[in-house]
């Protein structure tokens, strides 16, 4: 419903960027469910270097989306991508042949260093209009959702047939997906993208500006925070399904596939209408309610317990994934929006960096119930930031 009023060249560019992403998170994404189990049994595993495996990428993710998204306000954001791309296809061979977990550690590494967000975000701004930009955001956001969804399902499924090295080898692959779809995209004009930003009333922002602006800090904290949990929870979600739902590893797709078609209806009624654009921190804590939700009912254990949670977890974990990058997009300043959405994915992978070494840290010194207590923690300091920071609506926002 969100292309109709794009123009062709809009719907194309829109389209081929989303299939970008789906394509790039698809790889980082399909190791989150295999590392804490694939791995256990590699030479010098321990609970917290499982941990630093999930979230490695994060590091180096978050160390140079600023840089990237700096350098793509500069030259071509398309060559920039490309680069980011083989950086992605480097690191996923290095980890598809190791056979220790410092090997999969450095292939982490390696592939996060491919820190395209910013760059692709700020791409998405050049082939759009002004008032075209929320739906292209939201666009690229849900795709990451879907990416999500797809990872947790076709990343066993691969493992059934080739373990771990058989999901890096397919990340490598996807990376070279990834740059072909590059290199069918468009040049921009972006002369013209600047030209209609300036003519809808904005102006140059230095970076000290674009970290002042109170609404766009809070989007970079909840990001930070939604894939700090992620990471920690899936540092124990694998080992409860087998221990706790009696799942075995050869079907956790059936169960992550099933938890994610239940989980539909329930991202359809938050994010139904946009109304996050009109009520975003009213929509926000609601997602985060039943995101917590899902955290308690998977410290319950059992069947029950640990299929419901992982059910509500990623309902709320879906939705906000999908509204985040498009409030951030619109709060962000329009000619420097490169380096906004760089520091919004920095936020985001400092998240996953530190998510996964913590959560494996609290594994190892606190067992699975530390994690699950202190993952309820954060996500209550959360909505109390939320709560305090009156968020001011999207639809009262100049749309970028």
């Amino acid at each position: 419903m969100y292309v109709t009023s794009f123009t062709f060249s809009e719907t194309r560019a829109v389209s081929m960027l989303a299939t970008l992403y789906v394509v790039r998170m698809l790889g980082l994404f399909m190791v989150l469910p295999l590392i804490a189990i694939y791995s256990a049994d590699m030479t010098g595993a321990t609970p917290f270097l499982l941990g630093l495996a999930v979230g490695a990428y994060g590091l180096t993710q978050a160390a140079l989306q600023i840089p990237m998204g700096w350098l793509s306000d500069r030259v071509d954001r398309r060559w920039v991508i490309v680069f980011g791309l083989c950086l992605l296809l480097a690191g996923s061979l290095v980890a598809a042949y190791s056979t220790s977990i410092w090997g999969v550690i450095a292939g982490r590494f390696l592939q996060g260093a491919g820190a395209i967000a910013s760059a692709t975000m700020a791409l998405v701004a050049d082939y759009t209009r002004v008032e075209q930009r929320a739906k292209a955001s939201a666009i690229i956001g849900g795709s990451i959702a879907i990416a999500f969804g797809l990872a947790l399902v076709l990343g066993p499924t691969f493992a059934n047939f080739g373990g771990l090295q058989a999901v890096f080898a397919v990340t490598a692959l996807l990376a070279l997906a990834g740059i072909l779809v590059v290199g069918l995209l468009p040049k921009p004009d972006r002369q013209a993208a600047k030209a209609r930003d300036e003519a809808d009333g904005f102006h140059r922002s230095r970076l000290a500006e674009v970290l002042s602006i109170k609404s766009l800090n809070t989007m970079y904290v909840s990001i930070f925070f939604l894939h700090f949990l992620l990471m920690a929870v899936f540092v124990v979600v694998p080992s409860g399904l087998e221990a706790e739902a009696s799942i075995a590893r050869e079907r956790h797709a059936l169960a992550y596939l099933g938890a994610l078609v239940l989980s539909l209806p329930g991202i359809y009624f938050l994010i139904q209408g946009r109304r996050y654009l009109s009520e975003p921190t009213r929509t926000l804590l609601l997602c985060l309610f039943v995101l917590l939700s899902g955290l308690v009912a998977m410290s319950l254990g059992g069947f029950i317990g640990t299929l419901l949670g992982l059910l509500l977890f990623f309902t709320g974990f879906t939705a906000l994934e999908a509204m985040l990058p498009s409030l951030a997009s619109i709060y962000a300043p329009a000619a420097s929006r490169g380096t906004a959405m760089g520091v919004f994915a920095s936020s985001q992978f400092i998240g996953v960096f530190f998510g996964g070494m913590l959560g494996g840290a609290l594994l190892d010194q606190a067992g699975v119930m530390g994690v699950w207590l202190g993952m309820s923690a954060l996500t209550l300091v959360w909505a109390a930031v939320l709560g305090v920071s009156h968020l001011a609506s999207p639809d009262s926002v100049k749309v970028a």
